[in-house]
């Protein structure tokens, strides 16, 4: 009978359910039944191994869902983590990969309630949540006492995260710290449980591993930013030096660059097509600085030979940015063809039509209005009306005629809004 007891428990433990407890209520039944057959009696070895038995065999099934259990949540960590890596290498900016963080958290089912809280210009925002936190997202968190501790004390931003949850909410909780390069503290994920189950150090040991990825990951693109914004900043130095060389054309950079990036969004690029553009703008001139002064700062027309230098800075400005291997394409094609023209007959190349780059084909709209509402060494500024009218009758010419219609529109908004003001 125990033997039997045994190899059942052994074959049904890996059911789900009350089958799985089946052979420990056979043997149980079959035990009892045995004591009531005539002439049987009950010595204390057969209740020791009865209980024996009994014991053995809860104990296989109760570590059979230990194991279980634990294969179920290192698969589903697994599973989650790998689609996880994925969303977090797609994510463009800091707040997709927050969000594709508690989006993990999720999936792994360590709790209902999640928040990741960050800072916000000096103060705790929560950027993320899933369950009873969603309500609060990108809420502040303000001290409830209006005392002056640190907003940076992990410990106080989860208190007072926390107290925003009803109690029955926030039964159990905890609290991991989020750290990128060089333990720089970039925020602090807090998780919730409704029931009052304690966190094990497995799911503790999980949380923080992933706490260190989503660090790791938001590090790194920290990192990116901020070297793009000091290359954006080199850049804008670099187009503010060029105006001081070509000085009669002061501000004919900043307001190239500004109009644009304007007509680029109107036109629906996305943000790396626009950064490029703008710093294309940035540097377009670059290759005036290999131009003399005779040449650049001559009063009236300029001579056969003189225009064939004047039109060699843009392949020398290409030629001066190539070292500079974190320049997309789209940037130093707007340097070299933005002199390019719809109908073929531009330079350097002599493109024509949709052969001439986007970044190209847009700026040069830009850079023709501005160079005829403003004065030049060879030209009197030109009314605002009288430039858009040219821009206007160089379509299909001189310009893209869509990149054209998309400027025009542009500016008919621009003036009826000032004429509303």
């Amino acid at each position: 009978m125990a033997a039997g007891a045994l190899l059942m428990a052994a074959v049904t433990m890996h059911r789900s359910g009350a089958l799985r407890w089946s052979s420990l209520a056979a043997y149980s039944v079959a035990f009892v039944v045995s004591l009531t057959r005539p002439g049987s009696a009950v010595t204390l070895p057969d209740l020791l191994g009865a209980l024996l038995v009994l014991g053995a065999t809860g104990y296989m099934i109760l570590r059979e869902q230990g194991i279980v259990r634990e294969l179920a949540w290192q698969r589903n960590t697994i599973t989650a983590l790998r689609a996880g890596s994925e969303r977090l290498a797609e994510a463009r900016d800091a707040d997709a990969i927050i969000r594709a963080g508690i989006g993990i958290l999720d999936k792994l089912q360590v709790a209902p309630n999640l928040a990741f809280v960050a800072y916000r210009q000096g103060t705790p925002h929560i950027l993320a949540a899933k369950g009873a936190f969603e309500p609060f997202l990108e809420r502040p968190i303000h001290p409830s006492d209006n005392d002056s501790r640190s907003v940076q004390a992990d410990h106080w931003v989860a208190e007072e995260a926390l107290a925003l949850l009803k109690k029955p909410q926030r039964q159990s909780y905890h609290v991991a710290p989020v750290y990128g390069r060089a333990s720089t503290h970039l925020g602090v994920l807090i998780l919730t449980r409704n029931d009052g189950s304690a966190y094990d150090e497995v799911e503790k040991s999980v949380v923080a591993s992933f706490a260190r990825i989503l660090g790791a990951q938001l590090g790194q693109w920290n990192a990116i930013r901020d070297l793009r914004d000091a290359n954006d900043l080199t850049l804008r130095s670099l187009g503010a030096a060029l105006e001081r060389r070509d000085d009669d054309t002061g501000g004919h950079t900043t307001r190239v660059v500004s109009m644009s990036v304007r007509l680029a969004r109107r036109l629906g690029w996305d943000e790396d097509q626009v950064k490029a553009l703008r710093w294309g703008a940035y540097l377009h001139d670059l290759g005036k600085l290999a131009i003399p002064d005779s040449v650049l700062h001559k009063r009236g027309p300029l001579d056969p030979e003189e225009r064939k230098v004047i039109q060699t800075h843009t392949t020398i400005g290409y030629d001066m940015l190539q070292d500079l291997h974190f320049l997309p394409a789209e940037t130093l094609d707007l340097v070299r063809y933005h002199h390019e023209r719809w109908d073929g007959t531009g330079y350097p190349s002599g493109l024509r039509g949709p052969t001439i780059p986007d970044t190209a084909r847009l700026f040069t709209i830009i850079d023709v209005f501005d160079a005829l509402t403003n004065a030049r060494p060879y030209k009197p500024a030109w009314t605002r009306e009288r430039a858009v009218n040219e821009i206007r009758m160089q379509a299909s010419r001189q310009f893209d005629p869509q990149y054209v219609d998309a400027f025009l529109r542009m500016m008919a908004e621009h003036d009826d809004a000032h004429l509303v003001l």
